[in-house]
């Protein structure tokens, strides 16, 4: 019976992954195998030595100590691309409000029913303070072609649109993704120059801190309207207001409100909306899920952010999984070590993600729990796992 502790509220489709024969899943449960989780903060949470892996339904995973996770051996898994419709459809809304201040004009609407004045007398004389562009035919930027800017730029070209893009990692599936009328720039100063709308779809960390600097700004084309529902800190609000003042940023539409930022008129801020939809819940649920199952059940990784994608069939009787610093010689290492005692290697796999290392070997009989000791005791190992 696995054990999988919840945090936040898993939509049921989720859950119900879980044979309950299999599987006991709760907030309460203790020394658990495995972590659901959404939002919740994690940083400081006291793992059980029983942890071997945490899902993230979602895509950002800056509440998960993912260095901590590494050293322990526990892999932490997010769901790329479930909520990646559900954000899609926010961009577009994004644009559309930053262009025509459709916000600023429904408070006006408000404010003016409110005060006692008969509405319908007043809107054409009103409704010039909110005269904004047209999308049609501008240009639109796209920082990260991930599986959310793909679909942003593929829609935004339906829309008439041109669309330049900028991933310095676009992997092969991303670029299959893409239509083949985006413009893939390689320098984001091409980019900066031409966009008169940029949207940013990027993981947040210490190399994509306030990405979007004051330098950033500076080079970016007059006017342009910003758009951050990624992570508030890659955007730079210390540079930013000041531009929002000066008339070179028109507009910035973010979903990690602050109280500086909502203090500013140009700004429109949205609680984290990006991603809340009931299909997106769904989707992300059901996801993180199934990499957690087969991971437990199989050993296998798929969408992990602090290890390497490693999966395989099943064959043999037993199944090794061994998470390893990412070093020469450890792959011979280990099959030495299994060579010695006589053990006949069915299939192996073996792939590296930075500084860490997974290994796969399944074996056509059985070994003992000295051999599964002796490798743990391997300089280097830093968790053997063992699935029958």
């Amino acid at each position: 019976m696995y054990r999988i502790k919840t945090f936040n509220k898993i939509a049921p489709a989720g859950l119900g992954r879980f044979d309950p024969a299999r599987y006991a899943v709760s907030e309460q449960e203790t020394a658990e195998e495995g972590i659901l989780v959404r939002s919740a903060d994690l940083l400081d949470y006291s793992f059980p030595p029983s942890l071997l892996a945490i899902s993230r339904a979602g895509a950002g995973v800056n509440n998960i100590p993912l260095d901590r996770c590494s050293e322990a051996g526990i892999a932490v898994f997010s769901t790329p691309g479930a909520n990646a419709n559900a954000v899609k459809e926010m961009v577009l809304c994004a644009m559309l409000m930053s262009s025509r201040d459709v916000p600023g004009a429904i408070r006006w609407v408000r404010e003016k029913a409110a005060s006692g004045v008969d509405v319908s007398t007043v809107v054409e004389k009103g409704k010039a303070a909110f005269v904004g562009p047209e999308i049609y035919r501008k240009t639109m930027g796209v920082i990260g072609l991930g599986a959310i800017g793909s679909l942003v730029s593929n829609i935004a070209l339906n829309m008439g649109m041109d669309v330049y893009g900028y991933d310095p990692f676009l992997s092969v599936d991303a670029a299959l993704r893409l239509d083949r009328h985006v413009h893939v720039v390689k320098d984001i100063h091409e980019l900066y120059r031409k966009a008169d709308y940029i949207t940013v779809h990027i993981h947040f960390t210490e190399k994509t801190k306030h990405m979007i600097d004051a330098q950033a700004i500076s080079n970016m084309k007059p006017g342009v309207r910003l758009i951050n529902l990624a992570r508030g800190g890659i955007v730079d609000d210390d540079a930013l207001l000041p531009a929002l003042d000066a008339g070179q940023v028109t507009a910035y539409v973010t979903d990690f409100p602050t109280n500086r930022l909502v203090a500013s008129p140009h700004v429109i801020a949205m609680p984290h909306l990006g991603a809340s939809t009931p299909e997106s819940e769904q989707n992300c649920a059901v996801m993180a899920a199934d990499e957690l199952k087969d991971y437990l059940e199989n050993g296998n990784i798929r969408n992990s952010v602090n290890l390497p994608a490693v999966a395989m069939e099943r064959s043999g009787v037993m199944r090794l999984c061994i998470i390893h610093k990412n070093i020469p010689a450890m792959l011979a290492n280990i099959t030495t070590l299994l060579s010695r005692d006589g053990v006949n290697v069915e299939n192996l796999s073996n792939k590296s993600k930075g500084n860490y290392a997974y290994t796969m070997v399944d074996l056509g009989e059985k070994v003992n729990a000295s051999v599964v000791s002796d490798l743990q005791n391997l300089t280097n190992v830093i968790r053997v796992r063992v699935i029958e």
